[in-house]
């Protein structure tokens, strides 16, 4: 759900933007802190993979079924990370692996990898999509 004043999706043509979803599952925060202080980059994958399987349940909710996807287009990760942090790239794959195995090819998509010194409620992670969907 969202928490401020935005909606988790935005459908534009063939285009869904989903807003940036944090690592929670049933209600809980799954990774707090930084990376380099209270998260290590594997941890920090792992929270990748809940903030894109999140990304997913708003997409889903959005087109009814991710059948719909025809690809994911844009990854933004961003990780909240200790400063001089230049391993975003590996946390983010967490995310970007994961959309591979579960669209395979319609999976790859062009990325940002970005540290960061905070992310909402001390979010290890907070990752974006761009997906192209049909009706």
């Amino acid at each position: 759900a969202a928490a401020g004043s935005y909606v988790p999706t935005v459908r534009t043509g063939n285009l869904v933007y989903c807003a940036g979803t944090i690592a929670v599952l049933n209600g809980q925060q799954t990774h707090v802190g930084q990376v380099g202080r209270e998260q290590t980059v594997a941890s920090a994958q792992k929270a990748a993979e809940v903030c894109a399987l999140n990304t997913l349940a708003n997409l889903k909710a959005a087109v009814g079924s991710l059948d719909k996807v025809v690809r994911i287009v844009f990854v933004s990760g961003f990780v909240n990370a200790v400063d001089g942090f230049t391993e975003s790239p590996a946390v983010i794959n967490g995310a970007s692996d994961l959309l591979v195995r579960i669209f395979g090819e319609a999976g790859r998509h062009a990325r940002a990898a970005v540290a960061v010194n905070g992310l909402p409620r001390g979010s290890t992670v907070e990752v974006q999509v761009v997906a192209e969907v049909r009706d």
